[in-house]
């Protein structure tokens, strides 16, 4: 159940006996041959998923992230670290200011981490507030699966290739992962990574996609029980 299709006081009456929400966390840059929208589309649809098992909120999504290292390629958004950390600070303030209390994160970009830093300040600041963070291609679950199946989880490769970021036709054969010197700017980022994808098999079989899903999403429902 997301904000969109309710109105504000249909949110009311949520609050009347769960405090609970979710926010994801995405952003806006290359993926290779997947969506550039791939970060935010993987945890919303563990967002939704989660929801209909539990009827826990979903909040819009952040759309943009900080990906100053992919801006040479056409359709990276990036906002900047620090207007990162005040957007998610004034969305924690905005939700708090009326009532939800426990909020679990779901990230779907790596350049958004240090986001984290910003919440642990204002979960000393807001009384009650609980919050929770979920990086869902770092957990441990996830990475049994693609050990179990032998495959290396790495940016824009099989990991992130589920039906519903897939939008052209993918190659079958496999990308050796490039040599990267260190911190890389974004023309230097391009020249390094090419086609964007970090190395390895462009893709896996659908059912490691599907498990690798279910894992996540048992990850989630988990920690929406802040016990």
């Amino acid at each position: 159940m997301r904000f969109e299709e309710l109105n504000w006081m249909d949110i009311e009456g949520y609050l009347k006996h769960d405090d609970r929400l979710m926010v994801v966390l995405g952003a806006c840059e290359q993926h290779s041959y997947l969506s550039v929208a791939t970060d935010t589309k993987v945890p919303m649809a563990l967002a939704d998923a989660a929801s209909g098992r539990t009827g826990v909120l979903v909040a819009p999504p952040l759309n943009f992230g900080a990906s100053p290292y992919f801006l040479a390629y056409p359709g990276t958004i990036s906002l900047r670290l620090s207007t990162l950390l005040e957007v998610v600070e004034d969305i924690v303030r905005s939700v708090y200011g009326y009532g939800f209390r426990r909020i679990l994160f779901l990230n779907g970009h790596g350049g958004n981490i240090p986001a984290r830093g910003r919440l642990y300040e204002l979960a000393s600041q807001l009384p009650n507030l609980r919050l929770r963070w979920y990086d869902w291609w770092l957990s441990d679950t996830v990475g049994k699966v693609a050990e179990k199946h032998g495959l290396q989880p790495a940016h824009a490769n099989w990991l992130e290739a589920f039906p519903f970021t897939i939008v052209g036709e993918i190659p079958e054969e496999y990308k050796a992962p490039p040599k990267v010197p260190g911190l890389l700017g974004a023309q230097e980022a391009r020249q390094v990574y090419g086609d964007g994808s970090f190395g390895g098999p462009y893709r896996a079989p659908q059912e490691v996609m599907d498990e690798l899903f279910q894992e996540a999403l048992k990850d989630v429902l988990n920690l929406l029980e802040f016990d």
